[in-house]
C-alpha cells in the first residue's frame, strides 16, 4: 500500500518555509521515487569577499600571468583555486 503523503502547508514568507523544512522530512510530503534531476544553468553561485595577504612579488607574478591570459588577476586566482580544489 503506498504511503499517504501529507499536504505541504502554505507559508507566509521564505523564513517561515525555511523553518518548516528544517524540522520536517520531505519524504513525508513528496514521493521521492518520482523526483527528477534539474539543472539551473543561469544560476550564479553565491560568493563572499575575502581578504588575502600575498607577498608583493607573488601578486606581481600573478598579475603578469593574468595579463598574458587577458583576464583580471582576481579571476585567474579563482580559476587556479578551482583547479586545485576541484
Amino acid at each position: 500500500m503506498p504511503k499517504k503523503l501529507k499536504q505541504v502547508p502554505k507559508f507566509a514568507n521564505e523564513s517561515q518555509e525555511r523553518s518548516f523544512w528544517e524540522s520536517h522530512d520531505t519524504a513525508d510530503y513528496f514521493d521521492l521515487s518520482k523526483a527528477v534531476r534539474v539543472r539551473f544553468p543561469n544560476l550564479m553561485p553565491s560568493t563572499t569577499a575575502i581578504s588575502l595577504r600575498l607577498p608583493v612579488s607573488l601578486l606581481e607574478q600573478i598579475k603578469i600571468a593574468a595579463n598574458k591570459r587577458d583576464v583580471p588577476y582576481q579571476s585567474l586566482i579563482k580559476m587556479w583555486r578551482a583547479e586545485k580544489v576541484g
